[in-house]
């Protein structure tokens, strides 16, 4: 059996939990609850102790998001959440990428306001809260590229669900009606609702 070690609260453990719901492959799947701070044993199975780790059965480890997810959809066969090739896939890739951007910007500054104070860098959270803001305006007007449901809208949908979880001041939505309104519908789906961080 497969082993993913997790975090309930990565959004790249999410976005890699929803695959794994689309793809109907939770049997196949055993979760192992991970503190990627705390765990030094993850390093032995990846060199950047993060999470998502998924390992194969043979016990080769797969890991980041990005390579576990391409892995996943071709265990299943799945070419309508990644295209074989092609414009449609290069597409739905840089949706990916944009999405883990994303998280990435939202992770750094969530990180970044845990240190103490008289070590955070203003200039550091300003930065990433930019990137995050231009990513935002980018996807309002690009919302027709999120239909049909892939590997790159869950991936932009989780990115989403971590503003409202950790950045909710942010206030993502103002401005932005037509990403909103797609967040609100796709946020119904069952593979989000089931991975919702709490």
């Amino acid at each position: 059996m497969l082993q993913l070690r997790y975090s309930p609260t990565s959004p790249y453990v999410r976005k890699v939990l929803a695959i794994i719901h689309e793809t109907g492959l939770q049997d196949e799947v055993s979760l192992i609850a991970t503190n990627p701070h705390q765990e030094e044993s993850l390093r032995a199975q990846n060199p950047l102790c993060k999470v998502p780790t998924l390992v194969l059965e043979d016990g080769t480890p797969l890991f980041d998001s990005p390579v576990i997810a391409e892995y996943l959809l071709a265990l299943a066969s799945n070419a309508d959440l990644l295209p074989l090739g092609g414009p449609a896939r290069w597409g739905v890739l840089q949706l990916q990428a944009l999405g883990d951007g994303i998280c990435d910007a939202a992770v750094g500054i969530r990180m970044e306001t845990m240190r103490p104070d008289g070590e955070k860098s203003p200039g550091f959270i300003k930065r990433q809260e930019a990137a995050i803001i231009a990513a935002l305006d980018w996807l309002e007007g690009q919302s027709r590229q999120l239909e049909p449901i892939t590997l790159g809208s869950l991936s932009i949908a989780c990115a989403l669900g971590y503003l409202d979880f950790r950045l909710a001041d942010l206030g993502w939505r103002s401005g932005r009606p037509r990403l909103a309104a797609w967040y609100a519908a796709i946020e119904t789906r069952p593979s989000l609702v089931e991975t919702k961080p709490a």
